[in-house]
């Protein structure tokens, strides 16, 4: 049996980015031949160094389209999202090439080729996408898994990913229930072997083996595990598998051990340095952009109802300090009358007109830009709470701590993934998005996320 050790997800994933790069490489060399078809000589001498010029295209596009998130294994695109990464991409992998062709002369390839390969790249490569996605709606190139627990927590496969969008990339081909604890799966999901796991593994050509007992110790047959691995089967734990297969850290199954173990969780100082620049860049672009719709926001909320126009609340910040975040006034003077911290429901009341354009379009956040700049804040991370709602969120949701081992931040995965909090139900529930992005957080996971709010901007998904 093949090596699984990577999933199929992640081999699908490289062998896409390859096919893609032979497309541009491709496109490079058509474009050429169309661009110079009644001038052989041109052709000819643009010829002798083609191949390296096409494969700086290729790598330049590529590799600006992995910078947007479309080369990410735990992303899910809906086609808004696709179109805007897709356009992104190739407006900065453009501009990469056309400094590359400042600084490189030699490498420069012409107006008229660089037009032509763009859109016959972009052609090419939607193509390939839109066949990529009826590929993988098919279960031969699935990866196979099964399951070896068939109570709560392995049934928590079923109820929390039980839509097909959710199993793009695996087939579960059953659960197998483990002596001596209760079965909550369904009958027909499940599984009995009629001798070892091992064989079992082997006679349904499983490629992942799933451990998700509802209890551990004493309950797991260790020997067949050892058995799978050497056959060349990945086993890894529930946990892991939610993390990889969802994006979120499952706080119900996760002990303090697999958050110590797991690896993750990168502070060091060139990870400190690239996201402080990354703070800066993103924060000075934004307002040089956003300084206009400021001035209009601040007009407008100040037409409506006077002064004052921003307003100021304590937040809880990284390591737990606290730092004065400030919007622009959204609600009206006496929101909270008695200084007791409300939070913000579905159609507030105490939300003024301009007050829920704003909070729509997100422009009530803009002064937070200045927060970024000071270092209080990072551009993606965690939201910032107050300090009210996160002692009592500490007492009752376990992990809420661990959030803060970052930076909070204007926007963030949890934002992304689950509509706006108001109770402890909800918080817990972004918990398990905000400690994904505060294990896995990089550079790229930053700018896919960035990108990603865009589309929420635009669509005002989320937003209260």
């Amino acid at each position: 049996m093949k090596s699984t050790h990577a999933s199929h997800k992640s081999r699908a994933i490289r062998f896409l980015w390859l096919l893609e790069v032979v497309i541009i490489v491709l496109a490079v060399l058509g474009s050429a031949w169309l661009r110079f078809l009644n001038d052989q000589e041109t052709h000819l001498e643009f010829v002798e160094h083609a191949p390296a010029r096409a494969l700086l295209v290729a790598l330049s596009l590529t590799g600006a389209m992995a910078a947007f998130g479309l080369y990410q294994v735990h992303m899910r695109h809906s086609r808004m999202d696709f179109f805007l990464r897709f356009l992104m991409s190739f407006v900065l992998g453009g501009i990469a090439l056309v400094v590359l062709y400042y600084l490189v002369p030699q490498a420069y390839i012409g107006r008229g080729v660089l037009a032509l390969s763009l859109a016959l790249s972009a052609a090419g490569i939607v193509a390939v996408r839109m066949l990529s996605v009826s590929l993988f709606r098919t279960d031969v190139l699935k990866q196979r898994i099964l399951v070896l627990g068939a109570g709560n927590n392995a049934d928590l496969i079923n109820s929390r990913m039980r839509r097909q969008a959710d199993r793009r990339s695996f087939l579960v081909v059953g659960f197998v229930p483990v002596a001596g604890q209760a079965v909550v799966v369904r009958d027909e999901l499940l599984v009995k072997p009629s001798s070892t796991l091992a064989d079992l593994v082997e006679e349904l050509q499983i490629d992942e083996l799933v451990i998700a007992p509802d209890e551990r110790r004493g309950g797991l047959p260790m020997e067949d595990m050892l058995q799978c691995v050497q056959h060349g089967v990945n086993v890894i734990d529930l946990s892991t598998f939610f993390e990889r297969e969802a994006g979120m850290v499952q706080l119900n199954i996760v002990d303090p051990s697999w958050l110590v173990f797991s690896g993750g969780f990168d502070y060091s100082t060139p990870r400190r340095l690239s996201k402080r620049f990354f703070d800066l860049l993103a924060a000075g672009a934004l307002l040089l952009f956003a300084w206009p719709l400021m001035l209009l926001t601040a007009l407008a909320v100040w037409l409506e109802s006077g002064g004052p126009i921003l307003y100021s609340q304590i937040r809880v910040g990284e390591r737990g300090n606290h730092f004065k975040l400030t919007k622009f006034r959204s609600m009206r003077t006496d929101a909270e009358k008695g200084g007791v911290a409300v939070w913000a429901s579905k159609d507030d009341d105490r939300t003024t007109r301009v007050g829920r354009f704003i909070r729509k379009t997100r422009l009530d956040e803009l002064p937070q830009l200045f927060a970024v700049l000071r270092g209080d804040m990072s551009f993606v991370g965690p939201r910032p709470e107050r300090p009210q709602f996160v002692d009592m969120l500490n007492d009752e949701v376990r992990y809420y701590r661990v959030r803060h081992c970052v930076k909070p931040g204007l926007t963030g995965w949890a934002q992304l993934r689950y509509p706006y909090g108001a109770s402890v139900k909800d918080a817990e529930e972004k918990l398990k998005f905000d400690l994904f992005y505060v294990k896995n957080h990089g550079l790229v996971f930053d700018m896919m996320i960035l990108l990603q709010t865009v589309e929420v901007v635009l669509f005002g998904r989320g937003a209260r």
